[in-house]
């Protein structure tokens, strides 16, 4: 059974920082792993990926306060968000791609709120 599940989501003040992970299981010949997020009335938009062998791609919005790293023994992804705005309120989703399949599968997702 295929799971991607997320964890480490909350309410922070702004320039606060949050860390998500998301472990993935029953995925075989994963790849490529990423966060998502999206805010209400707005469509889901990349944060950050990164391939199995660590290189990364950003959201310019997010460039030089996120950091996305992986731990490929455990086939989990993390998101170091620091200097959190309140722009950044989103659910975020975790996103694997598989060489066997040809879609991505994606977790449920965990809300990260940022206010004062």
């Amino acid at each position: 059974q295929v799971q991607l599940v997320e964890s480490g989501g909350g309410s922070v003040q702004p320039g606060g920082s949050l860390r998500l992970s998301c472990a993935a299981s029953g995925i075989f010949g994963i790849g490529a792993m990423g966060w998502y997020r999206q805010a209400p009335g707005k469509q889901r938009e990349l944060v950050a990926t990164i391939t199995n062998g660590g290189s990364t791609n950003y959201a310019d919005s997010v460039k030089g306060r996120f950091t996305i790293s992986r731990d490929n023994a455990k086939n989990t992804v993390y998101l170091q968000m620091n200097s959190l705005k309140p722009e950044d309120t989103a659910v975020y989703y975790c996103n694997a791609d598989s060489r066997y399949t040809i879609a991505p599968y994606w977790g449920k997702g965990t809300l990260v709120t940022v206010s004062s």
